[in-house]
């Protein structure tokens, strides 16, 4: 397993790892317009994706997005994006890829929301400090 940062030479796994998370977690794929926007954001670097490839094909990822957090007054970062092939799963990726995109990324700290049946595995990964509940406004 190589453990990597994803940029835009990777950009085709990351569109085929990122459908498949929204199919998994019940929301519409991404349009092409969509997916021209992530590539945007990350050539710019407003998100930093991580993955783990297994024979170069990517199997997983994650992303952080940078920002600044009071919780620890220094760079922090949001982690989404989070999906394993379900043929990877519980073969230690995850714990490995969390800790990728806390190194790599520079932040000091990183948040993750989450729905509630997830908590427990996030703990697992480290997330231990509890900051009440994320909600999101919008569209």
């Amino acid at each position: 397993m190589e453990y990597v940062r994803i940029r835009a030479d990777r950009f085709d796994g990351l569109s085929r790892l990122h459908a498949a998370y929204k199919r998994e977690i019940g929301e519409e794929a991404p349009t092409a317009d969509d997916l021209e926007s992530l590539a945007r954001a990350i050539d710019r670097e407003d998100i930093l994706f991580f993955g783990c490839a297994d024979a170069g094909r990517l199997v997983a990822c994650c992303s952080v997005c940078p920002t600044y957090s009071t919780f620890n007054y220094a760079r922090g970062g949001v982690f989404e994006d989070f999906y394993i092939l379900p043929d990877y799963r519980h073969k230690g990726i995850a714990r490995e890829l969390v800790r990728l995109a806390y190194g790599e990324s520079g932040v000091a700290s990183l948040t993750v929301g989450c729905a509630d049946c997830d908590v427990g595995m996030y703990e697992a990964l480290g997330f231990g400090v509890r900051l009440g509940n994320m909600l999101a406004y919008g569209d």
